[in-house]
């Protein structure tokens, strides 16, 4: 006899079962729409509920997988385990893909266990340093002039203008370099000065700037050392030629290239300090001879022999630069403001008495 469910599907029932009337109390006979299983034809033999024919699989046996010195970490299986979830044999409990593929009544086999040595990695490529810049690469920015003179009292010397000085055309010119700001705070400049002020600064103040780079970048990180290298010889040149009392080095980098110049050798550990060095730049002989120190380009020279220009290294002025604070920056600036004041102050001093002498000289005499 068959009747239909409440979906209209047809269901066999047993020729000995009387079929109940419908009833509409409020509950619904659902054993009689039970599944009753293979092999089973009547509810009332079923003894639970459905059971899923994959949990009545036997599951694997937690295995072990040996340990192979050398073999990968745990992050790279993980990471490599998408690839071989088909062929794993490492379950993690019922829920792992192997028993859900298992057949009922079959008896999966554990895979063979991984090959002892693991696949080499695949060889890097040596990596080009993404800092360095052409000279192509600015080639439309214009180079900043120099602003020197004879007789300077303090020539400062940094490594490049950035590209904020090379469309401006005035050095130092970024809001974050304090350049202008530690020549007033040391000493150097009585008053504040501005970067548009830059030219003028060798006949106010006997002040001038130049750079061991001409062409502007971004950073420092865009130089060559070769780049540098070859600006000592240039610096060199500079000093012999507009004899500055000081060349203040205005960066520790600066100083690192004329001393790999001229000694042929970088700065041993602890060997480097800021303020006032022992060696000299642009060093006139008066035998022909070039600067001093080995590396120094020869040229010959006219005039009388001259002692050379002092060297003082001074923190770098670039907002970039964090190695020192700002109040350790100052100190070292102050040292070479206090010798600046003292030295202006002779200068004018000896002026003023050669006036005094010149006056004395012409003085016409009184008529008797």
């Amino acid at each position: 006899m068959t009747e239909q469910d409440g979906e209209g599907q047809v269901m066999s029932v047993g020729t000995n079962d009387v079929p109940k009337e419908a009833s509409f109390k409020g509950r619904l006979q659902l054993k009689q729409f039970m599944f009753t299983g293979a092999g089973q034809s009547h509810p009332s033999s079923v003894p639970g509920p459905r059971r899923s024919q994959r949990l009545s699989t036997p599951l694997l046996p937690q295995l072990q997988p040996p340990t192979i010195p050398g073999s990968p970490s745990k992050a790279r299986k993980r990471k490599a385990q998408p690839d071989l979830l088909e062929t794993t044999d490492e379950p993690n409990g019922p829920n792992t893909l192997s028993s859900r593929k298992a057949k009922p009544g079959s008896t999966p086999s554990p895979s063979p266990s991984p090959s002892p040595s693991p696949s080499p990695s695949p060889q890097k490529r040596p990596r080009k340093s993404s800092s360095y810049a052409p000279p192509s690469t600015y080639a439309h920015l214009p180079h900043l002039p120099d602003a020197v003179a004879p007789n300077l009292l303090i020539l400062t010397i940094g490594l490049n203008p950035g590209l904020r000085t090379a469309r401006t055309g005035h050095a130092y010119a970024h809001p974050s370099n304090l350049y202008w700001k530690l020549l007033h705070s040391s000493g150097i400049t009585p008053v504040p000065c501005r970067a548009d002020e830059d030219q003028s600064m060798p006949a106010r103040y006997a002040v001038g700037h130049t750079n061991i780079v001409a062409r502007p970048s971004r950073n420092g990180a865009e130089l060559s050392r070769a780049e540098m290298d070859a600006g000592v010889a240039v610096l060199e040149a500079k000093c012999r030629r507009w004899r500055p009392e000081v060349a203040c080095i205005v960066g520790k980098g600066i100083w690192e290239s004329v001393f790999r110049v001229r000694h042929r050798r970088a700065l041993a550990r602890g060997e480097f300090r800021y303020g006032w060095q022992e060696e000299r730049m642009g060093v006139v002989t008066g035998t022909g001879g070039g600067g001093a120190g080995d590396g120094a380009e020869e040229e010959e020279e006219e005039g009388e022999p001259w002692e050379g220009s002092r060297v003082f290294v001074a923190p770098s002025t670039s907002g970039l630069a964090a190695t020192l604070r700002p109040e350790e920056k100052e100190r070292i600036w102050k040292i070479l403001g206090d010798w600046c004041v003292k030295r202006r102050k002779e200068r004018e001093d000896a002026a003023a008495a050669a006036t005094a002498a010149t006056a004395d000289c012409t003085a016409v005499p009184d008529v008797v």
